[in-house]
């Protein structure tokens, strides 16, 4: 009874729903119904049939182009959600600026309204941006569809192209010229304003170190007055992400093991021309280091042998970097003993009660690893295999940290590159890996000017022209062009440091000279030849260089009262020789060693033809220490030795000393000399020592100078003299010592570098002309 009763109220409602629709205005009375209804009504909202579509105001473009857009076309029915779906595709082209769609009975009609073309671009106001990076800047070109929009987005890339480079104040205004045929050019109005400056940088929470101090941490400055060469007083985002990290290296060294920077941020004045930058940074206890243990299984490694190389001291302070050494340390020790895979992990416990930092090194030997791809970015000049040819790994190789470093080093060595920055990071699966080598590039062409005062208003130039990486071959190229009324020269050196495609060097040298010695040795010399040199590794740190040179030499213009000693050697002589050089380096660091020593040994012999036969052997030496921190020693020792085979050493050959081999005397200002005329004969043989220390100066590292003091010593002496006169006294060769100290300035300039030496003798002969002031200078390009 219950279903029934269900049934019978779903039928009575189903007969009220009829009755109403019946009695609905335009509803079918008899065989219709609402649903029929509905159909008419959405068939009558379509519209009819297009069966044309014009297309009105297009000029460059085709009509039929215009229609393949649009999603309504001939032969369809008209629907007013075509029309829109139309008009937003032809406006999403950019090739319009309007468009309308209206029916005409069956035609539908398309006005458009094109966007011009860009005839030109152009830049006004712009110096300190070169317009090519302004070109590729910006997205509008010369044949492109102008849009508004397009133009607002490329002033907003050409502001930020001038705040990369400091310049906030910059303004851009575009302005558009109409020309015939809808076609405009573009015009961007630039006003680069000055170079937004750091005003003042102030740091919140530092306790123990003052603002001074930390200004001298981080790489951006306050702006001042001589900072006209620096770019580090112009505000750089980047650079402030640099600096936090500065800051937080530089706690970590002195302690702070909770330090952090709790923000860093940049206020830019009203008038947009300078930035007031503060630091909030948070300093925490000072700790010191705890327990120091190594753990490791493998076999060859030694832990007593270890432990001396670690560098994290018990109870010392914390120091973030010396953790760093010896991990590095750590895992080249293992590399050398066979194990290239090693991994030191260094696991710290702190106790922050306490403040102490425990410290264990643990080794062991890590998953084989290859290397999967040697990418070389920043070489813009230098070719890829230039650098690559210094590498000491290869893709395919198995991973070895001690041939990493010797790459870096190899890199660094060629001195092509302001910055190397060799690193490693995961490839493609978990036994490969991928070195990533950056390079900055620098000036490798250089052009010498030197300039020198004696005690006696002597003086001294010349000007050199070099390029040690000739079309980025790493070729290298010299002239030696001097024009001084003392000394004219000429001459080409070329070397090419992969001869043949190997490690090998092969060169050629070509030159040819004139110098009046009058002031010094009242004669001029004549020097004409050429010579070819060929090395090639002993070891990775040694080489050896042989050569051949044959030249042809004449004393000339010999002064009336010169000595006898120089009036006898006057005339033409031939030298045939052949030498070597043997280098050993094993230096910590190519450009700037800290630490380590290199070894020089020279000889020549003279008398494989010629008229001429002598032994001359030189020996040069250098150690580096490092005192304390930017406090270098270096001590070098210089000897040279000629002994003459069956005849006497000839004038041209002997060492004629002083000027920048011994500061504070004269070019050939030291050692035999003929008392009665004052000319100098030239020494023998020599022993040079030099101790020199740089240290910091106080100035801002911005300005790029550098100081040392030194003291020269040494002596000097020996001559082969037949007897001429009965009068020997006059000829003083005998081997004196001298002494000289004082102080040495570097400046790394913006026109190149820059040498000032002055130095003073103590212990000197009579005879000897001094020199106190000594000026060279040089640019590089």
């Amino acid at each position: 009874m219950a279903r029934v009763a269900r049934f019978g109220s779903v039928c009575a409602l189903l007969l009220a729903v009829w009755c109403l629709a019946a009695s609905l205005p335009g509803s079918v009375s008899v065989g219709g119904s609402v649903w029929g209804i509905a159909r008419a009504e959405a068939a009558e909202a379509e519209g009819p049939v297009i069966r044309k579509i014009d297309v009105e105001g297009n000029q460059r473009i085709e009509r039929d182009t215009v229609v393949s857009y649009m999603a309504i076309q001939e032969g369809d029915t008209y629907s007013a959600s075509k029309v829109d779906t139309s008009l937003k595709h032809l406006f999403d082209t950019g090739l319009f600026a309007d468009v309308n769609i209206r029916r005409d009975g069956d035609t539908l009609v398309v006005s458009v309204v094109e966007n011009p073309i860009v005839n030109r671009v152009a830049y006004e106001g712009i110096s300190a941006v070169k317009e090519d990076d302004l070109n590729n800047e910006v997205q509008l070109k010369p044949r492109t569809i102008y849009t508004r929009a397009k133009v607002q987005a490329d002033v907003t890339r050409i502001i930020e192209l001038y705040r990369r480079g400091g310049r906030f104040a910059a303004t851009v205004e575009p302005k558009v010229i109409r020309l015939p045929q809808n076609r405009v050019d573009l015009v961007f109005e630039i006003n680069e304003g000055q170079k937004t400056k750091i005003a003042a940088i102030n740091f919140l929470g530092n306790k123990n170190f003052s603002d001074g101090d930390l200004r001298e941490v981080i790489s951006t400055s306050e702006s001042a007055w001589w900072k006209f060469f620096s770019s580090s007083d112009s505000y750089d985002p980047d650079r402030l992400t640099y600096d936090r990290e500065l800051l937080r290296r530089f706690y970590l060294s002195k302690g702070y093991a909770d330090f952090r920077v709790v923000s860093a941020v940049a206020d830019l004045s009203r008038d947009d021309a300078s930035f007031h930058i503060t630091f909030t940074v948070e300093e925490g206890e000072v700790y010191n280091f705890g327990k120091v243990d190594i753990k490791t299984n493998l076999e060859k490694l030694n832990k007593g042998e270890l432990m001396e190389l670690v560098q994290t001291k018990t109870g010392e302070t914390y120091n973030a970097n010396l953790i760093d050494k010896t991990v590095d340390a750590l895992t080249f020790a293992a590399g050398s003993k066979g194990y290239a895979f090693a991994e030191v992990r260094p696991r710290v416990h702190r106790d922050r009660k306490n403040h102490v930092v425990d410290i264990t090194y643990n080794i062991a030997e890590g998953p084989r690893v290859y290397v999967e791809r040697i990418d070389i970015v920043g070489n813009q000049r230098t070719l890829d295999r230039v650098i690559r040819r210094q590498m000491k790994l290869a893709e395919g190789d198995a991973f070895n940290k001690v041939l990493l470093d010797k790459s870096e080093k190899n890199i660094r060595g060629l001195q092509y590159f302001a910055k190397v920055d060799v690193k490693q990071q995961p490839g493609s699966a978990p036994d490969k890996t991928i070195i990533n080598v950056a390079v900055q590039e620098q000036s490798t062409g250089s052009l010498s000017l030197s300039f020198g005062f004696s005690s006696l208003d002597n003086v001294v130039a010349g000007v050199g022209l070099s390029e040690r990486n000739f079309l980025g071959r790493g070729l290298q190229v010299g002239t030696n062009v001097s024009l001084a009324k003392r000394q004219q020269l000429i001459e080409f050196h070329y070397t090419d440091p992969y001869f043949l495609d190997r490690d090998l060097v092969g060169g050629i040298d070509i030159f040819g000279s004139e110098t009046n010695y009058q002031s010094e040795a009242s004669f001029d010399s004549r020097t004409q030849g050429g010579g070819f040199r060929f090395g090639f590794p002993l070891s990775d740190n040694s080489r050896l260089l042989t050569r051949y040179q044959l030249r042809f030499e004449s004393i000339f213009n010999v002064a009336t009262g010169a000595s006898p000693i120089i009036q006898d050697a006057a005339g033409s002589q031939v030298r045939s020789t052949v030498g070597y050089d043997y280098y050993l380096d094993e230096r910590n660091d190519p450009v700037i060693p800290t630490g380590g020593w290199d070894f020089l040994l020279s000889q020549d012999f003279a008398g494989v033809g010629g008229s001429v036969r002598y032994l001359s052997s030189q020996v040069l030496v250098h150690n580096y220490y490092k005192l304390a921190e930017d406090y270098i020693l270096t001590l070098r020792a210089d000897v040279g030795y000629i002994q003459g085979i069956g005849q006497d050493v000839k004038l041209n050959d002997r060492f004629f000393k002083g000027g920048q081999d011994f500061r504070g005397f004269k070019s050939a200002g030291m050692g035999p000399r003929d008392l009665n005329t004052d000319d100098a004969i030239g020494a023998n043989g020599y022993a040079f020592g030099t101790a020199e220390v740089s240290f910091p100066n106080g100035l801002p590292e911005a300005l790029g100078i550098s100081t040392s003091v030194f003291t020269d010593f040494g002596i000097v002496g020996g001559a082969d003299i037949t007897p001429i006169t009965s009068d020997h006294d006059v000829y003083k060769t005998n081997y004196a010592p001298r002494v000289s100290a004082g102080l040495s300035v570097n400046w790394k300039s913006p026109f190149g570098p820059v040498r000032l030496d002055f130095g003073q003798p103590f212990v000197k002969e009579d005879y000897d002309k001094t020199e106190i002031f000594r000026f060279s200078a040089g640019t590089q390009f």
